[in-house]
């Protein structure tokens, strides 16, 4: 049998009936061959009938060919037959780029047809077209390399600044802010003092949003600005530890200080891992917060003494005489030992002393948002 095709699909039973003809074979000879009725052998060169995957083999086998070639025309003509897709199907494979289904169970929009849906996301994300949206002018910045924006990074940030939007609070003030830092050294110690952190940031004019993290949207935190007056730290409090979470605030109050992020968001994951090649702004961020944390001279000076047997009571009586909570010494300790299971008992749960006095979305609670 020739294997050559026409540019368009026929019914097979086309290519059947000519080969039957080239050969001088009829109808009833096929199905002599086949061991089937004359009206199954008509009825597929008449194409009231497909070629399965059994009578394939049995025709590569009559007409001595592959029996790839029966099934090859055979979904050819059946792809040609069918009737088109819904063009809706389009529409919501292009929705489904964003994490719809999240932002509709947080009821950051709303469920409805694909265009109002379309026109929700496009709005959420301050354009006109959902075909506008700026996936790339935001930088994901994992350990500080570039890498591009996730969707779901991207609706979470997008949170963020809507959130902060609607925020009052006063101009900001670097040195002000430099003040509340030092401030900040004394709060610690003690887990319950971290509610006090939005309030004293408010008075700086920086405004602090906690936003849940999306599925697949790791994210630690971002510093962004509304405009060069207006700087925007936002949290997700992910791994929910008294360590990270000083860890984290403080790496982005740097980014605050040193007026990074003012033209392209800087949205931090994995923030404060040990890697190399990291960028000059995640450098900064990372010493000053480390060191906020706890001195890093003491911190080492502690670890080589004691490596390779942390007593409890060693922890503890290094964290009180530098000020700070023992869970912030484990989550040292378990940075440079990388063994995170470590006296993990000290590393206090911090999420649900913050929020009461946060402004924040997700675990539940949907963040009136107006404009």
């Amino acid at each position: 049998m020739p294997a050559t095709f026409n540019n368009y699909a026929e019914p097979p039973g086309i290519y059947i009936e000519e080969e039957l003809e080239a050969r001088g074979w009829l109808q009833a000879d096929l199905a002599y061959l086949l061991n089937a009725s004359a009206s199954t052998v008509n009825q597929i060169i008449r194409g009231k009938s497909g070629i399965s995957a059994e009578m394939a083999k049995s025709l590569g086998e009559a007409f001595n060919t592959s029996p790839d070639l029966f099934l090859t025309l055979q979904k050819a003509w059946d792809l040609q037959q069918a009737r088109e897709p819904d063009p809706g199907i389009a529409k919501r494979r292009v929705l489904l780029e964003f994490p719809i289904r999240e932002m509709f169970q947080r009821e950051w929009i709303k469920e409805s047809s694909e265009e109002m849906v379309e026109y929700q996301i496009a709005k959420f994300f301050g354009e006109d077209s959902i075909n506008e949206i700026p996936y790339l002018h935001h930088a994901a910045k994992r350990i500080g390399s570039t890498q591009d924006t996730s969707p779901a990074q991207m609706a979470w940030l997008f949170r963020v600044v809507q959130i902060a939007k609607e925020m009052v609070v006063p101009r900001y003030s670097a040195k002000k802010l430099k003040e509340t830092v030092l401030r900040m050294s004394s709060l610690r110690l003690e887990p319950e003092h971290i509610r006090d952190v939005p309030r004293l940031l408010n008075d700086c004019g920086v405004r602090l949003v906690i936003v849940e993290k999306l599925r697949g949207s790791n994210i630690d935190g971002v510093c962004t600005w509304l405009d060069k007056r207006s700087p925007v730290i936002g949290m997700t409090t992910l791994h929910n530890r008294i360590d990270n979470f000083w860890f984290v605030l403080r790496h982005e109050i740097a980014h605050v200080l040193h007026k990074h992020g003012q033209s392209t968001a800087i949205i931090d994951i994995d923030t404060g891992q040990l890697e190399q090649n990291i960028n000059k702004e995640e450098q900064i961020a990372n010493e000053e917060a480390a060191d906020f944390c706890i001195d890093q001279e003491k911190m080492e000076n502690f670890f080589i003494r004691k490596k390779p047997y942390f007593y409890e009571r060693d922890v503890k009586g290094f964290a009180f005489k530098m000020g700070v909570h023992p869970g912030i010494v484990v989550g040292q300790i378990q940075k440079r030992t990388q063994d995170y299971r470590y006296l993990k008992k000290h590393q206090v749960e911090v999420r649900d002393i913050i929020l009461p006095s946060a402004t924040y979305d997700g675990w539940g609670h949907v963040a009136p948002v107006y404009s």
